[in-house]
């Protein structure tokens, strides 16, 4: 069973359902998000994460920002929907995903100027049905990177995953998850092991979930084990999900990504980064220069409702770093793979993609 960590029931009315992810794998509990201020909570606090899946979410997010607009002024509901696009997208700052669904719905929005007559109702309906064809075509890309990257996974490898990059991640079944999915089904056999993924545990918590749900060996391991694992030979092969891609191929994704990377070389084992093509930002020419959202410092402060560090000691907690694309093997979309990627080859590729 693969799960579906988003959905939007109903029409302009209507509102939207997430897994809260926060309460896995203990609890099952969905949310409904009828409010834009739910919508920036869940994404802001995790509920919803993975960087497809909070481009989705908030761009269904709009419908509800609109729904605050009184009468049917279109006018006054193009300020209200660039009044919203500038709230979700204070959430969170290295996911470009975010930015891309938000400003994705805001150009086509821009198209009901030239309509005549056109009101409020015509721009829900129009923002509503870009947020579900932005959530439908993840789906697709999720199945088509799966498809692509499948062949990576071969018959009694070890596959280490970091993080979450699957269906609780997207609007489809994952990006680095999805290349499981889609080996299991071929029939290959194969273990993965998910590191916990400190200090929230999506590795442990959410991505062992995932795969026993789906019928796939997977063990769980400490981040400070994958070393060692390397040395044994446990491991011939790493596939992470990526935030965001530059120009260059650096890929920025969750924090300990980068340290796995120097490992995988270290130990000659190829690091494949699996993201849709809207996770590139050919804006930003290097790693060095994406933004890194600085967590909130209970996270380490704290284990579950504990406090495990002395009073009055400072905390750092980025929530992501930057993985260098020479250390990347190569980088599976939804249109194809990047072997060894570099700057001409990426621009090439989303140009043919394109």
């Amino acid at each position: 069973m693969i799960v579906q960590a988003l959905k939007w029931i109903g029409g302009i009315d209507g509102f939207l359902e997430l897994v809260d992810q926060r309460r896995l794998p203990g609890e099952f509990v969905k949310l409904q998000c009828r409010e834009i201020e739910q919508v920036y909570e869940a994404i802001k606090t995790l509920a919803v994460r993975g960087a497809p899946a909070i481009g989705v979410t908030a761009a269904y997010g709009l419908v509800l920002g609109l729904r605050k607009v009184t009468g049917k002024d279109l006018e006054a509901g193009q300020v209200c929907l660039e009044k919203s696009c500038q709230y979700l997208a204070s959430s969170r700052p290295t996911a470009i995903n975010l930015f891309w669904a938000l400003d994705r719905v805001k150009q086509k929005a821009k198209s009901l100027q030239d309509e005549k007559g056109a009101g409020l109702n015509q721009l829900l309906e129009v923002v509503l049905a870009e947020a579900g064809a932005i959530c439908q075509e993840d789906v697709e890309m999720c199945r088509q990177i799966g498809e692509n990257g499948e062949k990576f996974i071969t018959d009694g490898a070890g596959i280490l995953t970091h993080c979450n990059a699957g269906a609780l991640a997207t609007a489809g079944q994952g990006t680095a998850l999805s290349v499981m999915f889609e080996a299991h089904k071929k029939g290959r056999k194969f273990r993965v092991y998910a590191d916990e993924t400190r200090p929230l545990l999506q590795g442990a918590r959410l991505t062992a979930w995932e795969l026993k749900q789906a019928g796939i060996d997977v063990t769980v391991i400490c981040d400070n084990m994958v070393g060692w694992l390397m040395k044994q030979k446990k491991i011939n092969a790493v596939i992470t999900g990526a935030d965001r891609i530059v120009a260059n191929g650096d890929a920025a994704n969750k924090i300990g990504t980068y340290s796995l990377s120097v490992l995988a070389r270290e130990h000659n084992i190829p690091f494949y980064v699996a993201a849709p093509s809207s996770t590139f930002d050919l804006s930003i020419k290097g790693g060095a220069e994406i933004p890194i959202e600085q967590r909130d410092e209970d996270e380490l402060r704290f284990f579950g409702d504990k406090q495990i560090t002395p009073e009055g000691i400072d905390i750092y907690n980025p929530a992501f770093d930057v993985t260098d694309a020479k250390d990347i093997s190569a980088i599976i979309t939804e249109k194809g793979v990047i072997e060894k990627p570099t700057a001409e080859k990426i621009a090439e590729h989303l140009q043919r993609a394109h």
